[in-house]
């Protein structure tokens, strides 16, 4: 089996932590040919060329592919469809994105956030904000899969795959690049962060998020958020985990003030070490924290701050 992994790359640099995550999923599957898709992709082509299980990269460099538009980049892969049984990427936004669009294109079903690999034809995927696991087995001839990369090791570097250049497909023009508008922050990306410090609806206000903001900082942590505290307008809408967000797995958790809701549940669970704080010595995070603190939150984290 030949699978052709879509390399997770912004403004022509590689997220190494995603794509070499998805390689070591993809690794199960059989021989794994990245795809590095962009207006610049050489540099970032060059460096998942070096992750260990990749046999070869793709590098397809033109001006249309610049802004990572859902439907060139959907055409492009379709136009190399078929020499792959699978079709694979990162569960992240860019491919939320575009492979449903692939799969649409080629006629097959989807299979997102899939956590395990039990065969070439088999899979599976949490399902019911986590609480369950299914078993999916797809009849496809070609599989179209999204990863959950928080569920994976990141497969090692040290390799050397050969990069090979190819032409642009045709671009169907059914969609044009307007504007972006990204938050730049000095603090480490949310999903691959080993530290993440989050805030609930318990914090109070987007003023008095500065308390948790403050421990990230000293942490070297991302920040992150409930729904329930981005819907308050507490703190902005890509700091949200959850299962309507992003879900984590860092080797550190810490939930200031956040109940516990099951969605929220659904998106860090699965961190190696999770530690929580609330007044209320009934609230649901207690059931799933390694460690917990009934304390009001206004007290105990500029402590903690002041003690890191």
């Amino acid at each position: 089996m030949a699978v052709l992994l879509l390399a997770e790359i912004t403004d022509g640099s590689l997220a190494m932590d995603a794509t070499a995550k998805t390689v070591a999923a993809a690794s199960k599957l059989g021989d794994v040919t990245v795809l590095a898709v962009g207006a610049t992709a050489k540099d970032a082509a060059g460096e998942a060329a070096t992750i260990e299980g990749v046999s070869k990269v793709l590098v397809a460099e033109d001006a249309i592919y610049g802004h990572r538009l859902a439907e060139p980049t959907a055409a492009l892969i379709v136009s190399l469809a078929g020499d792959y049984s699978h079709i694979v990427a990162p569960a992240t936004t860019d491919a939320k994105n575009i492979l449903p669009r692939v799969a649409a294109l080629l006629d097959v079903m989807v299979l997102t956030d899939v956590t395990g690999v039990v065969d070439g034809d088999t899979f599976e995927r949490p399902i019911y904000a986590g609480n369950a696991i299914q078993t999916v087995k797809s009849k496809d001839a070609t599989k179209v899969i999204t990863f959950r990369t928080s569920t994976f090791d990141a497969a090692a570097t040290g390799g050397s795959a050969a990069l090979e250049d190819i032409a642009a497909a045709e671009n169907p023009g059914l969609s044009e690049w307007v504007s972006d508008k990204v938050a730049e922050s000095d603090r480490p990306e949310l999903t691959s962060a080993k530290i993440v410090v989050s805030g609930g609806r318990g914090v109070g206000s987007e003023e008095d998020f500065k308390i948790i903001e403050a421990l990230a900082d000293k942490l070297g942590a991302a920040v992150g958020a409930s729904r329930a505290a981005v819907d308050s307008g507490f703190a902005p809408n890509d700091w949200q985990v959850g299962q309507t967000g992003k879900v984590v797995a860092p080797e550190l958790y810490i939930a200031c003030g956040i109940s516990g809701a099951i969605q929220h549940l659904a998106g860090m669970k699965d961190s190696k070490v999770i530690v929580a704080i609330n007044k209320d010595e009934e609230a649901p995070i207690f059931q799933v924290a390694d460690y917990g603190l009934v304390a009001d939150i206004f007290e105990a984290v500029p402590e903690m701050t002041g003690k890191v």
